[in-house]
């Protein structure tokens, strides 16, 4: 494998990471949120949630290819390789979070996904960090 495939499958694992942080940190949110777990509540970790689903409705609905899909496809092409085809890594990953649908099912899932992490933000508000002392 080329240096260009493996920073492909960097940016993939970078992909999935961000995938998995807002799919199963929305879960762990309704689980945290039912079992009174307070880390669920904080601001940073629900801003930054918030964020993250926030971009990808908008791209969606824009029609903006996501940059880290871009970016992995323009690196394997400079190594050389298809496009998805190579490595375990690879080869695992995209068939956990890449599916073959109509451009405009992803942004309807995408967008009842983020109104749901929204509606969670409602439902079961961040709280501002406590200081010591207070």
């Amino acid at each position: 494998m080329t240096p260009w495939g493996v920073l492909a499958d960097l940016v993939l694992l970078v992909h999935a990471s961000f995938v998995a942080f807002v799919v199963v940190g929305q879960l762990l949110v309704l689980i945290g949120l039912w079992r009174r777990w307070r880390w669920v509540r904080n601001r940073t970790f629900r801003l930054l949630h918030l964020g993250a689903i926030g971009v990808v409705v908008l791209q969606a609905w824009l029609g903006v290819l996501c940059p880290l899909t871009t970016l992995e496809n323009a690196l394997r092409v400079r190594a050389g390789e298809g496009a998805y085809a190579g490595s375990f890594i690879q080869h695992w990953l995209h068939r956990l979070i890449f599916y073959d649908a109509a451009g405009w099912v992803f942004t309807a899932v995408y967008s009842v996904f983020g109104a749901l992490v929204a509606l969670t933000w409602y439902y079961g508000r961040p709280q501002a960090g406590r200081r010591r002392g207070d």
